[in-house]
Formats: structure tokens, C-alpha cells, sequence
């Protein structure tokens, strides 16, 4: 009995050692976690610097030299020629950051000084760093041609624009107009909006009404206007808010024509009486 106090005062000797200890290793232990942390938080940010120097973010300094580099995407582009898009670029230096921090304001500009875009969008894709151009062009409306023998020399879009030779010819799927003009007496390069939409609108009618696609309207003398169709010329005087009127007597004259065993030199739809010109 006289040992049992000193027994008990002993294990807590030994309890208070043994926490002390496990105290000690947890110390050491959230020393090296700390340790650890510190070295893994050194080569993550290492990390980042050596991938954020690495040149794949960067375009290229000859980005904007030719066509085939791998920098460089141009799309969508069907009237202007991409050396044009390229030329565009070239006005500007390559850009030298991180393509993410690239602003593309002064490229869209430079190239939304050609006649026939419309719009245009700059995408940015990153690693390997590289610019996607997409273009989106006028529509083309009205082709103008001096003489019908002789290749549309321009062409109006439907916003109204005045687009010149450099752009020409067209490539073949836009729904447009021939109109054959000198230019005097009613220069088309002062033609508006209003205009193009009348032209677009008066071949339009000419085609519904007949069946037959309008292969020119003959604007050279803007008192006298023919519409040529396959069957026929189509006489109509003076190009007027009164002309669209003047198209509704076709479904009733064009089988009179196609009867005829004679050459029709044109159908004139100038007077409230409807007359066949035969060819002499």
C-alpha cells in the first residue's frame, strides 16, 4: 500500500514524457508540411514564369509576312482577296505580348477600310498562339457593265456602297442585277440606297411575273429602259414609280409572244396600250 502513490506518480512521469514527445513530432512535422508548402508554392510560380515566357503565347514576328502561316487564319472572304486582308495587316506591327493581352482594335480598323467588308471579327486563340480573321462582306446587288458585251466593271451592294474594278469579277453565287450604263445622263456612281433597291426590285417583279430570269436591265439611256429576258426585250420608257406597274401586263403578253412565228424585236409597255415590235 505504501507503493501505490509513488506507482501512480511515475505514469504520469512517463504520460508527461510521452506528450512532450508527440508534441516535439508534431511540431517537426507541421515544420516540414510548412517546409513543403513553401518549396511547392517556389516551383508552381517558377512554373507559371517559365510557361507564361514560353514563345507559343506570342504570335510569331512574321505573323503577318504571307498567307501560309501557320499565325494566321483568314475566312469567310469571298470578294476580297486575302493578300488585300494581309496588305491590311501589314499596316500594323505584330503585336508582342501574350496573345491574351493582344487588343485587336487597330487590326479590325485596318481592315474595315476595304470597300467591300462590312464587319470583321478577331478571334485570339492561345498555345500555340494564333489569330482567326473572319470577314463578313456587303452583300454585291447591282452589277455595272458599259455595254452588254463587256464584263460588269463594279457593283453596288445592297447597303447602297460603290465597290470598284479592284474587286472584280465576282465569284459565281451572288444573286445580282446587270444593269448597262455610260454613266451619262444619270451617273450611277451618284446613284443612293433607294436606287439599287429599285433596280433589284424592278428585276425582281420582271421575273415573277414572266417566269424567266432578267439577264440585264439597258439603263444607258435612263428616258428609254429596256429589261432584257430570254423571250424578249421588254420596252418600258422612263424608269419611274409608274414602272412597276407597267411589269403586271406580262403574264398576259408573254404568250402572245412565244406564239408568234416571227422575231420579236421587244415588247413595249411605254403607253396604256400594250404593243409587239416585230424585228425587220
Amino acid at each position: 500500500m505504501e507503493e501505490h502513490p509513488r506507482y501512480h506518480q511515475n505514469r504520469r512521469l512517463q504520460q508527461a514524457k510521452m506528450q512532450r514527445q508527440i508534441r516535439r513530432s508534431q511540431r517537426r512535422l507541421n515544420q516540414l508540411r510548412a517546409l513543403w508548402k513553401f518549396f511547392i508554392i517556389i516551383f508552381m510560380i517558377s512554373l507559371c514564369f517559365i510557361i507564361l515566357k514560353m514563345p507559343q503565347w506570342r504570335l510569331h514576328k512574321n505573323a503577318f509576312d504571307s498567307l501560309s502561316s501557320p499565325a494566321l487564319e483568314i475566312v469567310n472572304n469571298r470578294i476580297v482577296p486575302s493578300q488585300k486582308v494581309l496588305s491590311a495587316l501589314r499596316r500594323n506591327q505584330v503585336p508582342l505580348q501574350p496573345i491574351f493581352l493582344v487588343k485587336t482594335d487597330n487590326l479590325k480598323k485596318s481592315i474595315m477600310q476595304l470597300e467591300p467588308v462590312r464587319d470583321v471579327y478577331i478571334r485570339r486563340f492561345w498555345f500555340p498562339a494564333r489569330l482567326q480573321i473572319i470577314i463578313i462582306e456587303r452583300t454585291p446587288a447591282v452589277l455595272i457593265s458599259p455595254d452588254t458585251e463587256v464584263p460588269p466593271i463594279a457593283f453596288f451592294s445592297s447597303d447602297g456602297k460603290l465597290i470598284g474594278r479592284e474587286y472584280m469579277p465576282l465569284t459565281d453565287g451572288f444573286k445580282t442585277v446587270k444593269v448597262i450604263t455610260y454613266g451619262s445622263g444619270d451617273d450611277y456612281r451618284n446613284w443612293d440606297k433607294t436606287k439599287i433597291l429599285n433596280f433589284r426590285k424592278l428585276a425582281l417583279m420582271v421575273e415573277t411575273d414572266s417566269g424567266e430570269p432578267v439577264e440585264y436591265i439597258d439603263y444607258r439611256n435612263p428616258k428609254d429602259v429596256y429589261v432584257k429576258i430570254p423571250t424578249a426585250n421588254i420596252r418600258l420608257g422612263s424608269f419611274n414609280a409608274g414602272t412597276f406597274d407597267k411589269i403586271q401586263r406580262l403574264p398576259s403578253l408573254l404568250p402572245q409572244v412565244k406564239m408568234l412565228n416571227k422575231k420579236v424585236k421587244y415588247i413595249d409597255l411605254r403607253w396604256d396600250e400594250n404593243y409587239i415590235k416585230l424585228d425587220e
